[in-house]
């Protein structure tokens, strides 16, 4: 265990109401004492845990500020080490001046994420819950923060550890009978193992399928803004974002560059990109530009292929047909408050899914939210449920099943029980990687390298 004591802010890098810096480690409350004098006069380092502490900040005998220091004793705390937090004003100044006195005094620097890597290494939670951790601080709305408080308490573990338990017991029993030929131990076959197999497999493909269903909820969902020049991309990438992200001009050709920015459609995330008008073109950059439109549009989950409702289809227009095809993708046909010319069958026979908007008024914006909702079955989420929170974990449990997959057509090929049993130990490591019981140092490490520092 790294006895390092390593410390933090732990608040946003921004001024605000409060700023709170973060002690953990052997040495936390020795290192708080060094810097924080109580009014009370009572030495710090005899605090019980579970207090709090008014009393002044300072750094080599000068007065920071009037803060709080809240005192935690292992293994009562969120790391499970002694831990130390001082809530001060929370001026950008103010906060590194006693971040900086705390490492004088004998503290390291916190990596990201290492508070929530040590709880998980103490024993204090597992991977699945301490990603949700993240996955609570990045919610963008009501949906995806209670599913990612949901696992949180636990409720995905248990759900993992149900599954695990259930295979491991099956690999025991067949185990125990094999080793131990002489003992009076009831045979295992292909009758007593299937079921288990089947009902876990079923488990694990509703937990997957779940998260694909809420994943334009919670993780949000890859797409682009195609269109010819002057359809409209830009003006409805700034209804998206809900302020002027893109340039907007009646001079064809003035997106050139592919302009990004995560936008919020109801409880809808999305991580959206304008492109460049596609059309044949003879200037080099702007053909730059369009080159990179159709690679976005190649890689995209979703695709919004805009068209001027106003005017009758183009050429250039039946290019974004085609090279919509095969996509998941949405018609738009933009200007909705001018009458419409565009041909609508012929759209509508391209795409299984046409909305008719004015990105200019905002028009036709709820019913863009509620297409891409049912394309992704987002209204199947059940945010209280067991909910995988990132693509590691439904990683593992596509692995497990994969793994569940072999050993059901190994019993019903008639394979010996012992490859069967390979087979079923692939998957319950499998589970066990998704709750860290058996995840490898560099899992554990690329898990909490995502985490902010601090937290």
């Amino acid at each position: 265990m790294d006895n390092r004591t390593i410390a933090a802010v732990a608040t946003p890098n921004a001024p605000a109401g409060i700023g709170i810096v973060r002690i953990s480690g052997e040495r936390a409350i020795e290192i708080a004492s060094a810097i924080f004098k109580p009014v009370s006069g009572a030495p710090l380092t005899e605090s019980k845990g579970y207090r709090a502490h008014f009393g002044d900040v300072y750094d080599n005998n000068e007065k920071i500020d009037e803060a709080v220091c809240l005192v935690f004793r292992a293994p009562k705390s969120y790391t499970g080490e002694d831990t130390a937090e001082i809530s001060c004003h929370g001026g950008l100044y103010v906060t590194k001046r006693i971040l900086r006195a705390a490492l004088d005094a004998g503290a390291v620097p916190a990596q990201a994420g290492e508070f929530t890597k040590r709880a998980f290494l103490n024993g204090k939670t597992d991977l699945a819950r301490a990603e949700s951790v993240m996955a609570l601080i990045g919610a963008s709305g009501k949906q995806a923060a209670s599913a990612a408080l949901n696992t949180l308490d636990g409720n995905l573990s248990r759900r993992i550890k149900k599954c695990a338990d259930a295979l491991i017991g099956v690999c025991a029993s067949l185990a125990a009978w094999v080793d131990y030929p002489d003992e009076d131990i009831a045979d295992v076959g292909g009758e007593d193992m299937l079921p288990v197999f089947t009902a876990v497999r079923a488990e694990l493909a509703d937990t997957v399928r779940r998260y694909d269903c809420g994943r334009v909820l919670t993780d949000g969902i890859d797409a682009v803004i195609v269109g010819k020049p002057n359809v409209g991309k830009s003006t409805l990438m700034n209804m998206l974002t809900g302020f002027e992200r893109s340039i907007v001009t009646d001079i064809a050709g003035t997106t050139r560059d592919v302009v990004e920015e995560k936008i919020i459609l109801g409880e809808v995330v999305m991580r959206v990109a304008d492109t460049a008008g596609i059309r044949e073109t003879e200037n080099v950059v702007e053909n730059i530009g369009v080159s990179l439109a159709k690679r976005r549009l190649e890689r995209a989950e979703l695709v919004l292929a805009v068209f001027d409702g106003s005017e009758p289809l183009t050429a250039e227009d039946e290019e974004i047909i085609s090279q919509c095809r095969q996509k998941r993708a949405i018609a738009l046909l933009n200007k909705a408050d001018l009458p419409l010319a565009a041909d609508r069958k012929i759209i509508a026979d391209a795409f299984p899914y046409v909305v008719e908007l004015s990105a200019s008024t905002g028009e036709g914006g709820a019913e863009l939210e509620k297409t891409v909702r049912e394309i992704f079955s987002a209204d199947e989420f059940d945010p209280n449920s067991a909910c995988l929170t990132s693509e590691r974990q439904r990683q593992c449990c596509i692995n497990a099943i994969s793994a569940l997959d072999d050993a059901i057509s190994a019993l019903q090929g008639g394979v010996t029980l012992d490859a069967v049993n390979v087979c079923a130990d692939c998957a319950i490591n499998s589970l066990l990687e998704l709750t860290g019981e058996r995840a490898a140092t560099a899992v554990v490490d690329e898990v909490f390298s995502r985490f902010c520092v601090g937290k």
